[in-house]
């Protein structure tokens, strides 16, 4: 009972996540665009623009991990392969930014996203293959074979 929790609540941090990185870049599109500055050269427009695509790109994967973490919980069982490695690689992500956050914004956001690496994590871990309920009828098989040592 305690995994399906981990996982619904990982899920709606990772919802409530993605609508204020959609926000915090829209955000910052609009600064971009009102202070008519470039960078190097760039258009303000064009930085605008890139500022809203990472925006809506990096929402929509946390809205998927989080439909991933949703349905793990839901069906209370292991992701796939597939969804395994997207949600291994949302952790990895998050490891990276709380890590860069430290001194960019401050040890609250860092604990933040070491909170929702801590819930991704977690949920892999309590549905690993350790964890699954075994087949039918592999209780009654016995090994044959000693198992190396």
């Amino acid at each position: 009972m305690a995994r399906r929790t981990v996982a619904f609540t990982a899920a709606i941090v990772l919802f409530a996540e993605a609508v204020g990185i959609v926000i915090i870049n829209g955000v910052m599109a609009t600064f971009v665009k009102n202070q008519d500055m470039s960078l190097a050269g760039m258009d303000p427009g064009v930085m605008a623009n890139g500022t809203w695509a990472m925006g809506g790109v990096s929402g929509l994967l946390l809205l998927l991990c989080g439909v991933l973490l949703l349905l793990t919980g839901i069906r209370d069982r292991a992701p796939g392969r597939i969804a395994r490695t997207g949600l291994i690689c949302c952790a990895v992500v998050h490891g990276v930014l709380g890590a860069l956050t430290v001194g960019l914004i401050g040890w609250n956001a860092f604990v933040f996203m070491m909170v929702v690496l801590g819930l991704i994590v977690l949920t892999l871990v309590m549905y690993g293959a350790d964890h699954e309920e075994p087949a039918a009828g592999a209780a009654d098989e016995k090994p044959t074979a000693p198992a190396p040592a």
